[in-house]
């Protein structure tokens, strides 16, 4: 006797939107949104793999085995080449523009249609469950993205960044690029493809998310016939220990550009949850009430140009890290560093005006509902909160019960002057 799909509609009564989770009996965790009215369709078929997972085990395992950084990223590539032919070949017969992305913890097939929705979501679970690698196109995939991190190490704005997160953090694996090494790729080959996909890309370490123009029951029959069971190997990732205080106040590197850049960061105590996603608004809030464009800081140094308009502020997070950062250039980036945690101390001492903050949380609010008008965006979100544990529509349940105080209250964990560093990208002199 087959066994079902459980079939849960969630609907949000703050903002009338719905979407229905699946726990499919392969494994395979689905969220469909149906958005009547639209043209069209996104889907995303993702796994909970990025460059930060190189440490893990599952019950098979008699202990945690360590793997090469890139693997994450290899795998994305390799996986777009089956025993026929390009993926991309099948997806325009259908007219569907489909692409990947591998991320720090995450790595995410998709696909966007407006029409032969079904057979373009054949396609794409059909090909992710489909590897296939041979000792001739390794090799060959290993030339290809060797040239990619060829390419990364030459880009000053890459450089900046990932040399930021190497003074910010000791040990975590977000301190290495995505693509991974030279040296770590040539470690690659067909047996650890395979141990890697066998062991990230199990249903049920995965997620399919649907949104825009669908019907849920068209879904549930093409997942049906292509997705392939799988057991519940028990996947657990491991991350070496990180102290809360940065091994590296400074790193500094020449490269051929014009004017110096720099990447500040102010590290933090990574969380989870909902934790987390208090920690991400009111990250957001704080940067841009104290270093955005309307604030006292951005308009002061523009003016005396020791900042332009390429400066911008980010917040970085994922399991086991957490990073606020400001990148822009600057003649003299060591006296931009010197003035934000001056204007830290500043705001300690003084505060922010609490009106700022509700226009913010209005705006965030109003931007997440309008988000659900745009078929990639909720697909995105789908995927995106699944990952982290979280309902969809969590962020709206935070930002409506999120305070002043409670966002105040974090200034002094979320920037801490005594957890920074800055990374600086010098011109070459004769």
């Amino acid at each position: 006797m087959s066994v079902k799909s459980e079939k849960q509609l969630i609907t949000n009564e703050r903002i009338g939107e719905s979407y229905y989770k699946i726990k499919h009996p392969s494994g395979l965790t689905i969220y469909v949104m149906e958005l009547k009215g639209f043209s069209g369709t996104c889907a995303m078929f993702g796994t909970k793999y990025g460059s930060i997972n190189t440490r893990f085990k599952t019950k098979d395992d008699p202990d945690f085995i360590t793997v090469p950084e890139g693997v994450a990223h290899f795998l994305e590539h390799k996986l777009f080449e089956n025993e026929d032919c390009q993926v991309f070949e099948l997806y325009a017969k259908t007219g569907a523009s489909g692409n990947a992305y591998t991320s720090f913890d995450r790595t995410v097939y998709h696909f966007d249609c407006t029409e032969n929705f079904r057979e373009s979501l054949e396609i794409l679970l059909d090909f992710v469950q489909k590897p296939y690698f041979t000792d001739e196109s390794v090799a060959k995939e290993q030339g290809i993205i060797g040239q990619e991190i060829k390419m990364c190490e030459d880009n000053p704005y890459r450089r900046v960044y990932f040399n930021l997160l190497q003074a910010v953090y000791e040990s975590h694996p977000v301190r290495i690029e995505i693509v991974g090494t030279v040296d770590s790729i040539a470690k690659i080959d067909t047996g650890l493809l395979y141990r890697c996909y066998n062991t990230f890309y199990n249903l049920n370490n995965m997620v399919l998310t649907v949104a825009g123009n669908c019907d849920v029951d068209e879904v549930l029959e093409v997942a049906d016939r292509m997705l392939k069971p799988c057991e519940n190997k028990e996947l657990v990732t491991l991350f070496p220990d990180e102290p809360e205080n940065v091994p590296r106040r400074e790193i500094v590197q020449k490269m051929s550009l014009g004017t110096p850049l720099f990447s500040i960061g102010y590290k933090v105590r990574p969380s989870s949850g909902t934790e987390m996603l208090k920690n991400e608004f009111a990250s957001a809030f704080l940067m841009s009430a104290i270093f955005g464009p309307t604030s006292r800081f951005y308009k002061e140094n523009t003016e005396s140009g020791l900042i332009n308009s390429s400066f911008e502020t980010e917040t970085d997070d994922g399991e086991g890290y957490f990073m606020n950062a400001a990148s822009g250039e600057s003649e003299n980036p060591r006296r931009v560093m010197e003035l934000m945690n001056f204007e830290i101390g500043r705001v300690r001492r003084e505060g922010l005006p609490r009106e700022e903050f509700e226009e913010f949380r209005r705006a965030r609010y109003g931007g997440i509902v309008r988000s659900f008008n745009n078929v990639s965006a909720s697909a995105s979100q789908l995927l995106a909160s699944h990952l982290a544990g979280l309902d969809t529509f969590a962020p709206l349940d935070v930002l409506a019960e999120m305070t002043f105080e409670d966002v105040m209250s974090r200034l002094d964990t979320l920037l801490c002057p005594e957890r920074c560093a800055i990374s600086i990208i010098e011109p070459i002199t004769d």
